[in-house]
């Protein structure tokens, strides 16, 4: 399953997997494929550097890349000044914090412990954070980088290519994606509808040939509702030169979920079993439906509020639930391809999953096309 990107990345197969694990993306890549660590979780510059030194103890030497969160429309910061995470807290309605208190009383979550921190900080989303991480990624040899919210900033990708490694950008239209081209961008990643995450409005299928006819001749790699070989066959039918998968790897035996009660939740839940929300980060993202998606959505509640305001407002109540999972309002971002994610699995049984089913399917279409050589 190899194509001109893979190829050029030195990988076996076009299959690129997005985690916030570092035990999931270093076996990601030992699997053949191309592990990329997601970096919005890390609120201290020496938490990624110490699990960037552990992909790099445990990836036998594969390709890997990093995804960071840089959005193209964030709060600014006063005149002359960096935009601190206490001027941003201080931008938060005390109606929307009475609000977290009343639903999470609700349902009886309890306080943490005195002093106990959230462990669940998006500061990540903030601009500064995100430069922060990029002065460690770049002391490791990355070959990729990634964001998810837009165009990195012009001096970040040329910071990426004066170090010889790539930029990839995630597009949910045409014309996003051809914002990207123009920045500089050297991957666009056309993500569908039935993505985890934050995701636009158009499916996978219509999605990623267009975007693949925009943006010619860089590569396209196809997102959402992948999660078998068969599917990453039809994304490369559709001219992408790779899949992108994140959600499949969530129940991993890898992964490092905060929760057995989510685990069992995510196994539980079919297809129809998820809602783009902004409860989450303040942008429309999938994840699974509870009542705490619920809550945020119903039109005689408060709203959400913009990024990264939401994150950082519920960064706290976030912990708590998964901390006592309470179940009705556990949740966590995924894709529709959660019906297919049945039991746990190690990252190698996936691969070789997506791989038999890959051959299968490009031999049913050979045989249609009558060039089986069986």
């Amino acid at each position: 399953m190899q194509t001109e990107l893979s190829k050029q990345l030195g990988v076996e197969h076009a299959l690129f997997g997005f985690t916030p694990f570092p035990a999931v993306a270093a076996a990601i890549s030992r699997a053949g494929g191309f592990g990329v660590l997601g970096a919005v979780r890390y609120t201290a510059p020496d938490e990624l550097r110490r699990d960037l030194d552990w992909v790099e103890a445990h990836g036998d030497g594969h390709p890997y890349g990093l995804d960071v969160v840089m959005p193209a429309q964030k709060v600014e910061a006063p005149r002359d000044r960096t935009l601190t995470e206490a001027d941003v807290e201080a931008m938060i309605p005390e109606g929307h914090r009475q609000f977290v208190k009343d639903t999470l009383a609700q349902y009886g979550v309890p306080e943490l412990a005195e002093g106990e921190a959230s462990g669940w900080r998006i500061t990540g989303w903030m601009e500064q954070v995100a430069r922060n991480q990029l002065d460690v990624a770049f002391d490791y040899p990355i070959t990729l980088l990634a964001n998810a919210l837009g165009s990195p900033p012009a001096d970040v990708v040329q910071r990426a290519h004066d170090r010889g490694v790539l930029v990839a950008a995630l597009a949910g239209s045409a014309r996003h994606a051809r914002k990207h081209q123009r920045a500089g961008i050297d991957i666009v990643v056309a993500q569908g509808y039935e993505a985890g995450g934050h995701t636009g409005e158009i499916a996978s299928m219509v999605l990623t040939p267009e975007v693949v006819e925009a943006v010619h001749p860089l590569p396209v790699l196809a997102a959402g509702g992948i999660g078998s070989g068969q599917q990453a066959a039809a994304a490369l039918a559709l001219g992408a030169q790779g899949v992108w998968l994140g959600s499949i790897w969530l129940t991993t035996t890898e992964a490092e979920l905060p929760s057995p009660a989510l685990v069992r939740k995510l196994l539980a839940a079919g297809s129809g079993d998820t809602v783009r929300s902004r409860a989450l980060t303040g942008k429309p993202a999938r994840q699974l439906r509870t009542e705490w998606t619920d809550a945020w959505d119903d039109p005689n509640g408060p709203g959400t509020l913009p990024m990264p305001l939401q994150g950082l407002l519920v960064a706290e109540a976030v912990t708590r639930i998964q901390k006592y999972e309470v179940e009705p309002l556990l949740g966590t971002p995924v894709g529709q391809i959660v019906g297919r994610m049945n039991t746990e699995r190690s990252v190698q049984a996936v691969v070789d999953d997506l791989t038999r089913g890959f051959e299968r399917a490009v031999d049913r279409i050979n045989r249609i096309a009558g060039r089986s050589q069986q």
